[in-house]
């Protein structure tokens, strides 16, 4: 339970003074003051990335730094990122899903029965799809939650029998063939270039909307808030961050003759599911019950939360974002087979939720971590292809990467402690 501890609100001549309204500097100096005492959330991501680029991009110039890369690397990050979303929700809980990769190659499998066998329309074949990975994570929440086995057992076996419902399903050697055309330009087709503008105005236009109408809110109840000028700043800075990447998805990046020109559909897929399960975990009652249930779970129950009730509805995410991604993955090789969700899907995704910042220690992260530590995933991935076809490079650099976030983890969270941030 905290404790509210801001100081009391000063008045002048009659009218409050906004506590927290500090200057740029003052901001930036709280930031860093908050990183020296360990509280260093997805810096060590976003400096990953800028490193990874600058590297890749003075050794194979021509190849990686090319709009056509750039729109491959975000098309192959989205299944990545999109399953590190729902692994974070059990992360913050302190569990593991091991069964994610899996659960989207099979609910992708379902997606391609109902679609290619019995001739469903693609709305429908979707919905069937996500109810699959859903009703998996009920069973695995259930599981968890009411009997107590531990969830590395519980999904270590559900990676194992859905890698066998897998195999019953299509066979050794099937493949079932995706011929819809919608769930084909999920990852093949993209946005106009005057579409692609219009999403980046709506976009900030949304941000800075919802951000200063929080400031607002937070004044009228003389609650610390920050200046104006330092939510210019932000919404200026996150103008800059999509308008690059805009500008690069709408230079032409066809071959043959064939113009290719906009942000892909799988960028606006990936900012939704941003949006919405950023908001459910910061700005709902249930995101903070989530986040006490990782604290301190015996706490959280004294307090009154329903913690079985809690660890049900996170594996339940899981399930569900699995079987989007398994969507993704189906439509990127237009297909599902034995393979669909497995080798190091499941592998890479939980290094994306932790590369990013979320703590395997339970009740630290947020879902941007998926996004940032997916993007370090798929730049090593792809970059390195470029220099060197063997796979063993690749596994190794993101082995020592993995290791490297995981070991800034602990340090961070005995810096916290040190410093009484934690």
């Amino acid at each position: 339970m905290s404790t509210d501890t801001s100081a009391p609100v000063q008045e002048t001549k009659g009218a409050p003074v906004q506590p927290g309204a500090g200057s740029i500097g003052e901001a930036v100096r709280e930031y860093l003051d908050r990183v020296r005492g360990g509280d260093i959330g997805s810096l060590s991501a976003v400096l990953g990335i800028v490193v990874l680029v600058i590297v890749f991009t003075a050794l194979k110039p021509q190849l990686f730094a090319d709009a056509g890369n750039f729109a491959n690397i975000l098309t192959q990050s989205t299944a990545t990122i999109v399953i590190a979303m729902g692994l974070i929700f059990v992360l913050l809980l302190g569990e593991i899903d091991l069964s994610a990769g899996y659960n989207a190659g099979t609910s992708a499998a379902v997606l391609g029965i109902t679609l290619t066998n019995h001739g469903w329309a693609w709305p429908w074949a979707v919905l069937a799809c996500l109810a699959t990975g859903a009703t998996i994570g009920v069973t695995i929440g259930l599981l968890v939650a009411l009997l107590k086995i531990p969830s590395f057992v519980v999904t270590l076996a559900y990676f194992l029998g859905l890698q066998g419902v897998l195999l019953l399903v299509i066979g050794n050697a099937g493949t079932i063939v995706i011929h819809d055309p919608t769930i084909q330009g999920l990852t093949s087709g993209h946005l106009s270039v005057a579409g692609s503008w219009a999403f980046l105005v709506i976009t900030v236009a949304l941000y800075a909307f919802v951000t200063f109408w929080s400031i607002r809110g937070r004044r009228r109840r003389h609650l610390p808030t920050p200046a104006m000028s330092v939510w210019a700043s932000k919404v200026i800075v996150m103008l800059v961050v999509l308008a690059v990447p805009t500008y690069i998805l709408c230079l032409d990046r066809g071959t043959n003759g064939i113009v290719i020109r906009g942000t892909p559909y799988v960028v606006p897929l990936v900012l939704v599911l941003l949006v919405v399960l950023t908001f459910l975990l910061r700005r709902t009652a249930l995101g903070r019950h989530i986040y006490a249930v990782g604290g301190n779970a015996e706490a959280a129950r004294r307090a009154g939360i329903n913690v079985p009730g809690v660890k049900i509805f996170c594996f339940v995410m899981c399930g569900l974002l699995a079987a989007m991604a398994g969507i993704v993955l189906a439509s990127r090789t237009f297909s599902v087979s034995p393979l669909t969700g497995g080798s190091t899907t499941l592998l890479y995704a939980v290094g994306a939720a932790v590369i990013g910042g979320t703590s395997l220690f339970g009740g630290r992260g947020n879902i941007k971590d998926a996004v940032l530590g997916g993007l370090v995933i798929g730049i090593i991935d792809n970059g390195i292809s470029y220099i060197t076809q063997q796979a063993g490079v690749v596994f190794v650099v993101t082995a020592l990467v993995l290791l490297l976030a995981a070991s800034v983890d602990a340090l961070s969270r005995r810096r916290a402690v040190a410093t009484g941030r934690a």
